[in-house]
């Protein structure tokens, strides 16, 4: 595609090769192999449904990065990355699903014809898309090579959002908005949650003006009643009821990124303590906001909403946030830092965290989340603006 025609600008894309070939030189690895979809992409601007599949970005100390994968995402690839197009690397269809062959063969032998194979190889090992079977074939392929567990070691460099990723997560903002609020108007007894579901998906692939919606990497969570309990149940077919609360866990999506939103509605008078508890989620969110400055720790944040919720009895064992930005399904997370007690990373200017302190009790589930930005001073910011409250529809 080249850059002219790339999401982001040469500077912003030689930035992220920098930063990610100073962390290899720290780790001591000589190439690494990304196949995690959402560093392929942020390396490269490689997108496609092609992740079923094994593919992914080779990224040595010095020239552009390649673009392995199968030969028929090749022409994706020659549409997407901001490569030239001899960047863009294939193996034979053969190799897909065969029981006689394994891609890692071919990507071994291109290694080895490329001067690797004696190299120290990074390979994201603790990833959804690199599989056993496909590291046990690159590792007897490779018998000089050593093969070093590179897990997260892009994740890591995406921490802290340029200029240009914020303003994509604006725009993603704004169709999470747009949802969460038309997830609440529609509600309503005897509206059957698959109906529901429909609307919200078709709202956020319309998106808002410009900012065209993408599909989110993970679907809509809009659990209702008992089943609200569960944090991560979708839909069903089932009419919704007086006496049930529903949460939405959405997010708009805009070219990869993500902001998602979370807000809960009652159908009928709600029980006292669920509203109890929306009020100390809401202080508690607000002193968690204020936690979240430059220079503080991701425990601070997790220790701030937590004494809030304390007071009214209600311990938290999960983790209430995670780093946000790019991403594939199955995912949004960044998988790197989280929101609890025993995580001292520090925060920067320009991380971004979905500060996700979801209560699923024994009776009922309520979740009011905000995506947040951490700013040069002062208490991070909202991305989001929607009312932060248990909404109640007689």
């Amino acid at each position: 595609m080249g850059l002219d025609n790339a999401p982001f600008s040469a500077a912003e894309y030689a930035r992220r090769i920098a930063k990610t070939r100073a962390a290899m030189a720290k780790a001591g690895i000589d190439v690494l192999f990304a196949t995690d979809p959402s560093n392929q992409a942020w390396l490269t601007g490689y997108d496609g449904w092609s992740f079923y599949v094994h593919q992914g970005v080779i990224l040595t100390m010095a020239g552009d990065p390649l673009w392995w994968g199968r030969a028929q995402d090749a022409n994706g690839a020659l549409r997407t990355v901001w490569m030239e197009d001899d960047c863009v690397t294939r193996y034979a269809e053969s190799y897909i699903q065969s029981t006689t062959s394994h891609p890692m063969e071919d990507l071994a032998k291109r290694l080895t014809d490329m001067g690797l194979g004696k190299a120290r190889i990074g390979v994201e090992m603790e990833n959804y898309y690199y599989s056993a079977k496909a590291h046990a074939v690159l590792a007897a392929n490779l018998p000089n090579a050593t093969l070093v567990d590179a897990t997260a070691l892009v994740n890591w460099q995406r921490m802290v959002k340029s200029g240009e990723e914020i303003a994509f997560m604006r725009k993603a903002a704004r169709i999470s908005e747009k949802i969460v609020r038309l997830g609440i108007e529609l509600a309503r007894p005897g509206l059957r949650k698959n109906e529901l579901v429909a609307e919200i998906s078709r709202a956020g692939i319309l998106g808002v003006d410009e900012a065209w919606g993408d599909y989110p990497a993970i679907v809509p969570l809009t659990p209702s009643g008992i089943d609200a309990t569960a944090p991560h149940l979708t839909w069903n077919g089932e009419p919704m009821k007086v006496g049930e609360a529903t949460f939405f866990e959405l997010s708009g999506c805009y070219r990869r990124y993500h902001a998602p939103l979370c807000r809960t509605v009652h159908l009928g008078k709600p029980p006292q303590d669920m509203v109890d508890a929306a009020e100390a989620l809401n202080t508690g969110l607000e002193a968690g906001l204020e936690a979240a400055r430059a220079g503080n720790r991701a425990c601070d944040v997790a220790n701030a909403l937590g004494a809030e919720l304390e007071k009214i009895g209600i311990k938290r064992s999960a983790r209430s946030g995670y780093p946000i930005g790019l991403s594939y399904p199955p995912d949004w997370g960044e998988r790197t830092a989280s929101f609890r007690a025993s995580d001292e990373t520090v925060l920067e200017p320009g991380m971004t965290f979905h500060f996700m302190p979801g209560l699923w009790l024994t009776d009922w589930g309520l979740e009011t989340t905000e995506s947040i930005l951490i700013r040069d001073s002062g208490p991070a910011e909202t991305f989001c603006n929607v009312e932060r409250k248990l909404f109640v529809k007689d």
